[in-house]
């Protein structure tokens, strides 16, 4: 969890920086080259991976349906949280939950998309939400690793985590979950991960 507290209170100095300092154009030029970084980081992450080799080599269409459950309750879910969420649109809840648990990414895309519609104001806060909603659904694949497995499943401990079973929940993944699953945890994270930006995007745009 030591990645995630990290994270966490990173945001929180993000926070009372920009209470000190104005936005400017600046601001937004830079936050947008970290986008981009981060982008750059994710593609790398996937490329140097040693197990995708074989994950490619032992495809089955199948394995697919983990990943497309995944992401189908999380926008599922978050269409929900939009019906009683009245501040936001069903559209801009579904953005933020089809992250999958991608906070980094997804808070930033969020906000550079959604400001031009509905304000810097709204669009920080959404993004916001983004943010803690996907670092906390992290944390519960962490903390609640052994409890998933038990009483639902390995898939379901996998499914929980989404992007992060290929990074930060991977080691808790393999521990509780055996080695037999390693293949599919990363296969669902790397999938989700090259799809998230497109859903993110998609969403913001209607």
């Amino acid at each position: 969890m030591k990645g995630s507290l990290i994270t966490i209170l990173c945001f929180a100095g993000g926070c009372i920086a920009g209470l000190f300092i104005s936005g400017s154009g600046s601001i937004h030029t830079i936050s947008l080259w970290l986008l981009y970084l981060l982008m750059l980081q994710a593609g790398l992450s996937i490329g140097i991976n040693p197990q995708l080799a074989k994950i490619i080599k032992s495809f089955s269409p199948r394995l697919l349906l983990l990943p497309l459950a995944t992401v189908a309750g999380a926008i599922a879910l978050s269409a929900l949280a939009g019906v009683i969420l009245s501040r936001w649109s069903i559209a801009q809840c579904m953005a933020a939950g089809s992250a999958c648990g991608y906070y980094s990414l997804s808070s930033i895309l969020i906000r550079q998309l959604t400001e031009p519609t509905i304000g810097p104001a709204l669009a920080a806060e959404l993004a916001t939400v983004a943010l803690l909603a996907n670092i906390l659904r992290e944390l519960f694949a962490l903390v609640a690793a052994p409890l998933i497995v038990k009483h639902i499943g390995p898939e379901a401990e996998i499914a929980a985590a989404g992007v992060t079973s290929v990074d930060v929940c991977f080691p808790a993944i393999k521990r509780w979950c055996g080695d037999s699953y390693i293949g599919l945890a990363i296969l669902n994270g790397v999938l989700i991960d090259i799809c998230t930006p497109f859903f993110i995007s998609f969403f913001c745009s209607l």
